[in-house]
Formats: structure tokens, C-alpha cells, sequence
């Protein structure tokens, strides 16, 4: 019956990172530094574990559809922009693919990048179309655009995982100018590295900016992802989603977390602080990073051959090898706790 499947499907899909259970019996502790998923190391805001806690009180009613508590919260936060939800940023991608893309029809990204952007578009049939990033990982515009003109969706990462770096306002600005399609920006990382990409939003009505709890408010467990749409397309957008995807206790908490901005401030602080210690500390070069973690070039090992290393001796990372056009010879690494970073920087100077 395997035949059945959708030839997309039968091989590949995405590469999760190494899991804490299986390194912790390998290095004989339970007290394992993780650092391979870009996880925020600090517990949710006391004030969104209050407010989910309240919430889960009513789980036996379905959640409102249009996630009215977040939207407001949202907009409270950010201004009068106009908002969807997703559950998580994957979420978000899923339906706007789907909400815009008809089999055949080309989906551009700038690689290397993360990989659901076309696990999402391969779903939907597109013609899927990396358009290869500079030697030293900026964007090429020029190819993006290229490429771009004739694409339904552009797809740009900044900061982009897992390299790191972000793309300026103006090169952002310069794609926007000239494709004809919708460009999604994901901004996943974006609170770390001091660029502010929304302005754009008032100018240019083919602009979506993606954005996820997961990272900077400590509630990657809960899956909530936002974006900021044109006003055309809130309403397709909600027709092509999945019913009552938004849960009623995730959305109570990211409500109540962007009202926490103390929280917020402290894991960026941590960022900011280890991103430099990093350069100056470990023995392998470090590129430049805008984002809650940095890319470490470990050569002459591969990515895969150090992270089971390190997985041996208690710490968590993730090799970049499965990011399509990155070479194998780096890995991935997140701001954690003081002492998950001290331990990353003794143990991998230690090889």
C-alpha cells in the first residue's frame, strides 16, 4: 500500500534535533545542556502560566475561531496592524501556502534556511526553487529577485536560521519593490537583533511578516505563531485554515506574556551577552549572529560527527548538515543558561 503515498513523502521530510532523553543515559547524567532547538532555557512569564491556568478551566468548550484574546493583545502590543495565528510559526506557513499557492505555481527561498518552508510548499504541488545565498550567507538580491518575479511566494528568513545574520530593510525593501508576488519574511528571531522590519508593512501591500512565542517568550511547548497580513488577505487566510487550530490555553498565555516585557528583556539581555563570549571563547570561528544562537564552523570535523561528541559528554547541539546547500562542517548552537554555555564552550575547545 505504500505506493499510495505521495512521492514527496517517501523520503525526507524534517530533520528534528537530538533529543536530551537518549544523550542523558549516554553521558551517564540527567543534567543535560540543550542547546539544539533555540529554545528560551527560562520558564514561561509567571503571568502567562496564571493566565493558561485559568484557561485550561474551560477546555471543554471549543476555543473562540478568530483567537479574539490574542488579536487584541496583538494589537494592543504592536499598533493597529492586522493579524492571523498559526500553531507555531510552521502553522502560519502551512496556511498561507495554502491559502495562496496552486500546484505548478513557484515558491522562490533563500537558502540554506529552515526546511518546512518547502515541506509547505511541496504539499501544496509547487514548484519549489532555493535560490542560494552569497559565500558569506547575506542575501543575493539579485538572484531572489530574479527568481522572485516569476514566483507566487518569496520566502526570506531574517535573522535566517541557521546561519544567523539578517537581512537589512532596505535589501527586504528592494525584493518588495520588485516581485510580484507576496514575500514572507519570517521573523522568528527578529526581537534579537534590533531591526525593525514593520514600517514596511504600511508601504507594501504583498508583505507578510511571520512571528512565533516560541523563542523570546519561552512558550515553544504551547505552538503559537502570529503574523502581521495586508488586509486583503485576513479573510482568505482564515477560509483556508484549519478549524479551531488555535488552542484556548495557548492563546491565554501568549495574551498574557506580551504584558511581561521584564521576561522578554532578560532572555535578550542572555543573548546579546553569550552571542559575544561565543566569538571570543570557543576555538572554532563563530559567524555573526543576529539571533538567539550562533553557527560555529567546526572543520576539519563534520557537524554530525560533533554532535555526537558532544551529546557524549552531556551537551546538546545541532548539526546543520540536513539544511540543503550548507556545507557539513557546522553546527548549530543556542543561547542556554550560564552553565549549559560554559559547559558547550569547555567541551567543544575540548576536542
Amino acid at each position: 500500500m505504500e505506493r499510495l503515498v505521495r512521492s514527496c513523502y517517501r523520503q525526507g521530510g524534517y530533520v528534528f534535533a537530538k533529543k536530551a532523553g537518549g544523550s542523558a543515559h549516554g553521558a551517564g547524567s540527567d543534567r543535560i545542556a540543550r542547546l539544539a532547538s533555540n529554545e528560551n532555557p527560562e520558564a514561561p512569564s509567571p503571568a502567562a502560566v496564571a493566565a493558561a491556568q485559568q484557561a485550561v478551566l474551560t477546555a471543554n468548550r471549543y476555543p473562540d475561531e478568530r483567537v479574539d484574546v490574542l488579536v487584541a493583545a496583538l494589537r494592543a502590543y504592536y499598533g493597529d496592524y492586522t493579524f492571523v495565528t498559526g500553531v507555531g510559526m510552521d502553522g502560519v506557513i502551512e496556511t498561507l501556502m495554502r491559502t495562496l499557492v496552486d500546484p505548478g505555481e513557484t515558491v522562490a527561498i533563500s537558502a540554506p534556511t529552515f526546511s518546512f518552508y518547502g515541506l509547505a510548499a511541496q504539499a501544496q504541488g509547487a514548484k519549489v526553487v532555493p535560490v542560494p545565498r552569497r559565500a558569506d550567507f547575506s542575501v543575493d538580491t539579485d538572484a531572489l529577485v530574479r527568481v522572485g518575479k516569476a514566483a507566487k511566494i518569496v520566502v526570506l528568513c531574517t535573522p535566517n536560521n541557521p546561519t544567523g545574520n539578517a537581512t537589512s530593510a532596505d535589501d527586504v525593501q528592494r525584493v518588495l519593490d520588485e516581485i510580484k508576488g507576496v514575500l514572507f519574511l519570517d521573523n522568528a528571531y527578529v526581537e534579537f537583533s534590533g531591526i525593525d522590519y514593520l514600517p514596511l508593512l504600511r508601504k507594501y501591500e504583498n508583505l507578510v511578516i511571520g512571528r512565533t512565542f516560541s523563542k523570546v517568550h519561552s512558550l515553544a511547548g504551547l505552538r503559537i505563531g502570529y503574523a502581521f497580513v495586508p488586509a486583503w488577505l485576513q479573510p482568505f487566510y482564515m477560509r483556508a485554515g484549519t478549524p479551531f487550530t488555535m488552542n484556548s490555553v495557548s492563546a491565554a498565555a501568549a495574551a498574557a506574556a506580551l504584558s511581561d516585557k521584564e521576561h522578554a528583556a532578560r532572555y535578550i539581555t542572555q543573548v546579546q551577552v553569550w552571542r559575544k563570549r561565543f566569538s571570543a571563547a570557543l576555538k572554532f570561528p563563530v559567524l555573526p549572529s543576529d539571533a538567539n544562537f550562533v553557527m560555529v564552523d567546526v572543520a576539519p570535523h563534520t557537524g554530525d560527527e560533533v554532535v555526537e561528541k558532544l551529546a557524549a559528554r552531556g551537551v546538546l547541539v545541532r548539526s546543520c548538515r540536513s539544511f540543503t546547500g550548507l556545507a557539513d562542517h557546522y553546527i548549530r548552537v543556542s543561547v542556554g543558561e550560564d552553565w549549559e554555555n560554559e559547559l558547550f564552550i569547555r567541551e567543544l575547545n575540548a576536542l
